[in-house]
């Protein structure tokens, strides 16, 4: 069976590779959505090639695509379309059309009002204009979208800027940053094959309903000298071990670290009342961030070049050229995460015995990886959207703590 959500991993590490590391969010899944419903369409070299992209075979990938879009994540919201000019079709174009997902909107060309529209509408508000402008050259348009807006099962507690160390030019260009709650949340220090010591964060949000699906948002930094690939990288792997709350992969004992100050952290040792000898607590600092990007898909490593090679020969249409951009937008906040991606694409013409106790608490006072990541445990079998990353980003501007958020809420009692 194929691994899917090592698929997209693969697929959001060529992304944010031609991003750079630049501060942005984007969502390979929802580039990676449209390659795989057209990969069916294409033949020869040009499948060959979404087949590399998509890291699986074209009917695997397509057969993926329309289980999650036949079966939607209470918290992610998915959708797609297809719009195609008047006297633009062919048998080709028909048979593919037939087999897209049967929640796939489809119809003649809008205009771009409605396009926009379609974008705010299945991104929660967050995606204010579709990605690509259009134009009388436009003969069909391909679009998806994703998006989330939940709350925090436990919401972050607040702490002045200075926590995220004296190392951190973050710590003087803000107030306050975000402490994890005292339980609810997950922290821990790592060793990862490319990016060497990481500090982890995993806040989950609360689910649709008790013990049903949800999403985990995972932020992952290491050493400021380690490329944001590998950092993004390895966060996609410690999001994936996260999911069932056992020891993440590579989790390291504090007590196999030295005290003290290191640049990820700082770890201290005191005597406590505690059932374990040696007991282990992590905390996390991190600030608020947003982020709004726009994203040029037409890298050849994208896959998206391909994917017109495949219209080109559904249409017979060999000049046919091609546009493909994403909009995304995500703010990670004390109560909350939201995000949104649209992805476009035109054919033209995420009292005990004393023991002793080690605390740890990771300061995210530099740029870091962040990814989103469902969670989808259905009557104890997991849906086809669990363990799949929906969101990344590269945290490289941090935001204030706003002072809405910075008082403690009344308490609901």
């Amino acid at each position: 069976m194929t691994d899917i959500p090592a698929c997209v991993a693969r697929y959001a590490e060529r992304l944010h590779s031609a991003l750079g590391d630049r501060h942005h969010v984007a969502s390979p899944l929802g580039a990676w959505l449209l390659l795989a419903l057209v990969a069916p369409a294409a033949a020869g070299t040009p499948r060959a090639e979404l087949e590399e992209v998509l890291g699986t075979d074209a009917e695997a990938a397509a057969d993926a695509a329309r289980a999650l879009l036949a079966d939607p994540h209470p918290l992610v919201g998915a959708a797609t379309g297809l719009w195609q000019a008047a006297g633009v079709d062919s048998p080709g174009l028909a048979s593919w059309r037939a087999g897209l997902p049967p929640s796939t909107q489809t119809g003649p060309l809008p205009d771009h009002a409605a396009l926009d529209a379609w974008a705010r509408e299945h991104s929660l508000g967050l995606i204010d204009r579709f990605p690509l402008e259009m134009t009388a050259d436009v003969l069909l348009v391909l679009a998806s979208a994703l998006a989330t807006r939940v709350s925090w099962a436990e919401p972050f507690q607040v702490t002045g800027a200075e926590a995220l160390g004296p190392g951190s030019a973050w710590a003087a260009r803000l107030r306050r940053v975000l402490r994890t709650p005292p339980d609810g949340h997950r922290a821990w220090i790592a060793a990862t094959g490319r990016a060497g010591d990481v500090i982890v964060h995993a806040a989950p949000a609360r689910p649709a309903s008790e013990g049903g699906p949800g999403l985990l948002v995972v932020s992952v930094a290491a050493a400021v000298d380690v490329p944001p690939g590998d950092v993004l990288a390895a966060a996609h792997e410690q999001a994936a071990h996260a999911l069932d709350g056992t020891d993440p992969a590579g989790r390291r004992s504090l007590y196999d670290l030295p005290l003290g100050d290191a640049p990820l952290w700082t770890l201290r040792e005191e005597t406590v009342r505690t059932f374990a000898a040696r007991e282990e607590r992590v905390a996390a600092v991190l600030p608020c961030w947003s982020a709004e990007s726009q994203h040029d898909l037409t890298a050849p490593a994208l896959g998206f070049a391909a994917a017109a090679q495949a219209f080109r020969g559904l249409l017979d249409r060999p000049d046919l050229g091609f546009e493909a951009a994403q909009a995304a937008a995500a703010r990670y906040g004390r109560y909350g995460f939201e995000a949104a991606a649209v992805t476009g694409f035109f054919a033209l013409t995420a009292l005990p015995p004393e023991g002793v106790r080690r605390t740890a608490e990771l300061r995210f006072g530099h740029p870091y990886a962040v990814v989103a990541v469902a969670t989808d445990d259905r009557s104890g079998t997991p849906g086809p959207w669990h363990g799949l990353p929906v969101f990344s980003a590269w945290v490289a501007e941090p935001e204030d703590l706003p002072e809405a958020d910075a008082a403690d809420p009344p308490d609901a009692g």
